[in-house]
């Protein structure tokens, strides 16, 4: 099975070809540039290195929110029109998941933590099976950091946090962790299509994948913007 893996969701943008189970190229930059200047060179080079091409892929797969509403509409219209124009299944992987999905082996639960602002932040809670398949012990959802820290305090068990969220909310976890945890590494740390394309390959053998018309980003809550309009229509 061949997938062609985006993620645009948070501060980094990359790209990955995963191909018998094997992740055969991937492509990674966190920078100033924006997104829709980094991701189709990405993707053609990515795909170029793969020494596949966009015909020889079985699906394309997109985190589909939460994360940042243009990054996510970015890479939502960049994986449909690869998928309309090869004639492929799209597959639209949770972001929050994915980025759990960067660790392997380890022993406890994976909360991972993006920066959502206003004090909240994308979240769930992981664990792996003995297989090291991800396990959802808590969906991805948008909620303050103490109603997630107050969830790992009850489960009781050694906790790894990662995500762009860990810099913003270390002094917070520091203080209001009363289970053992650590921090993930700078390698694996922010979202990489590499964990999209694994789990996509999991969702593509359940069945998961859908017409590219059919997919939209799932932003998890309303934008700056809706929000500003619903409180000038309350004046």
């Amino acid at each position: 099975m061949n997938i062609l893996a985006i993620d645009a969701s948070g501060l980094a943008a990359s790209a990955a070809v995963l191909s018998e189970g094997v992740i055969k190229a991937e492509f990674f930059v966190c920078n100033k540039l924006t997104h829709s200047e980094t991701l189709m060179p990405m993707v053609d080079q990515v795909i170029k290195a793969s020494g596949l091409l966009l015909s020889d892929m079985d699906a394309i797969a997109v985190t589909e929110g939460p994360g940042s509403f243009t990054g996510l509409r970015i890479g939502s219209a960049t994986a449909k029109g690869l998928a309309e124009a090869a004639g492929k299944k799209l597959v639209g992987i949770p972001t929050v998941d994915a980025l759990a999905r960067n660790l392997t082996g380890f022993e406890g639960n994976i909360v991972p933590l993006m920066d959502a602002r206003r004090n909240e932040t994308y979240t769930g809670i992981y664990t792996l099976s003995e297989d090291d398949s991800l396990i959802v012990l808590r969906e991805q959802c948008a909620v303050p950091l103490s109603d997630i820290l107050e969830d790992v305090n009850k489960r009781g068990r050694r906790t790894v946090f990662l995500g762009d969220g860990v810099k913003v909310f270390e002094e917070q976890i520091r203080h209001e962790c009363r289970v053992s945890f650590l921090f993930s590494g700078a390698n694996n740390r922010l979202q990489r299509a590499s964990g999209v394309a694994v789990l996509a390959e999991q969702y593509i053998m359940e069945g998961k994948g859908v017409d590219a018309s059919l997919h939209v980003p799932v932003y998890l809550r309303v934008s700056q913007a809706e929000r500003e309009r619903a409180l000038a229509g309350n004046k």
